[in-house]
């Protein structure tokens, strides 16, 4: 692939580069340091870039991901990632199935702050499946690519996110007096493990 035709595919998915580095980054102000250094990480790797391997978009948010990786180290990696050693791995040969359909086209500034939040305390490794898929609208395999995960795993950090963040906005509907409390049942207000 031409010089050219790289920096011209690869500058189309900054703003998706940039919210995401936005969304996992532990400080704000960080942010343009982290998308700068995925860029030029890209840049040095463009010549063994190939689009049919890869779409764009799942590398360099793969880069983007080992970029935060080597900017955190990895004491706080580990305590942010908070990855769960027996976490279920197994891929039944069918990714994709559930998927939702992408948020992607929906403007990010007009969603709630309650949701924005309720995302932002996920874990780690949970967020970043979750804005990956939801966001992002990235299939299963191509995150498990991205994380460098299986799609099962993949699978599995989405469901928990998915979970979590029902349970919060469950709460948060019930503290808000949007829902009676009666209606947000303790089965409901409590993770399943």
């Amino acid at each position: 692939m031409e010089e050219k035709e790289f920096q011209r595919l690869a500058l189309n998915e900054l703003p998706a580069v940039f919210r995401l580095a936005y969304h996992l980054a532990a400080k704000r102000h960080e942010v343009d340091d982290l998308v700068q250094e995925t860029y030029l990480h890209a840049l040095k790797a463009s010549a063994t870039f190939q689009l049919a391997d890869h779409g764009m978009r799942p590398w360099l948010f793969k880069i983007l991901r080992n970029v935060i990786n080597e900017h955190y180290g990895k004491q706080q990696r580990e305590a942010k990632l908070a990855v769960n050693a027996h976490e279920p791995v197994a891929d039944d040969g069918q990714p994709g199935i559930s998927e939702v359909p992408s948020l992607a086209e929906v403007n990010w500034d007009q969603v709630d702050e309650r949701l924005k939040h309720a995302i932002d305390e996920l874990p780690l490794n949970l967020k970043t499946v979750f804005l990956l898929s939801a966001v992002e609208g990235l299939r299963y395999r191509e995150i498990a690519e991205v994380i460098g995960a299986p799609v099962g795993t993949v699978m599995s950090r989405l469901f928990r996110a998915r979970e979590m963040l029902s349970v919060r906005l469950a709460t948060l509907a019930g503290e808000q007096g949007l829902v009676r409390r009666e209606e947000v049942s303790n089965d409901e207000m409590k993770p399943r493990t």
